[in-house]
């Protein structure tokens, strides 16, 4: 059981640390399947050869997601769908300020799964697409001590020039992200409204800061 957990908490720091990585993107005709092996084998390295990451560093983390923009994520397409009819009625501001809150908190939670990345590696699984698909499901598993742990991502082809593969959404262990934090945030909208989700956010954003 212990090991088990090893893995889910190494699967979910390797999600979070994909979706929120610095890494560059590569030539516009890569296969989504391949990207994520990619991403995957780099992240999974990167991780092992950082230390202070290791033990949980959340300045080195957050020093790294911001960087420079998120390449490889719709972020804007997940803050969307986690937020839910309610984004369409959203101000400029409140759209921004939402995405902003909703990273810092997905950095948070994904920091203390990054110390437990030790000698894991990523299995991708045969693609099963068309050539002309806009959207795709690669599905991997992360293995290591003990079970191995479902990770699937859901990706998007970005159009015209230039175009490639973004993710914007991510399963670990048959849950989908998206979808968790749209039950979550639904009921604060529904209570609250959207500057008090917001405000929500930035509360458990800044207790999370203290606690860390």
């Amino acid at each position: 059981m212990q090991r088990r957990s090893l893995n889910i908490a190494a699967a979910l720091g390797l999600a979070g640390a994909l979706l929120l990585s610095v890494l560059p993107a590569r030539a516009a005709d890569e296969a989504p399947d391949a990207m994520i092996k990619r991403l995957s084998t780099e992240v999974l390295d990167s991780i092992k050869a950082d230390k202070n990451i290791q033990n949980g560093d959340m300045s080195r983390i957050i020093a790294l997601v911001d960087q420079k923009i998120l390449p490889n994520l719709n972020f804007q397409r997940m803050t969307a769908s986690a937020v839910g009819p309610a984004w369409r009625q959203a101000t400029p501001d409140q759209q921004k300020r939402l995405q902003e809150e909703f990273k810092t908190l997905l950095v948070r939670t994904y920091a203390g799964a990054l110390s437990q990345v030790s000698d894991q590696t990523i299995l991708v699984k045969p693609l099963r697409a068309a050539a002309d698909d806009k959207e795709v499901v690669v599905r991997t598993e992360v293995k290591g001590r003990g079970d191995p742990i479902q990770l699937d991502y859901r990706l998007e082809r970005t159009p015209g020039q230039g175009a490639g593969w973004q993710i914007f959404n991510l399963n670990v262990l048959g849950v989908w992200l998206v979808e968790t934090y749209r039950s979550q945030f639904s009921q604060e909208i529904n209570a609250k409204g959207l500057d008090g989700l917001i405000t929500t956010l930035s509360e458990r954003n800044k207790s999370n800061a203290r606690k860390g």
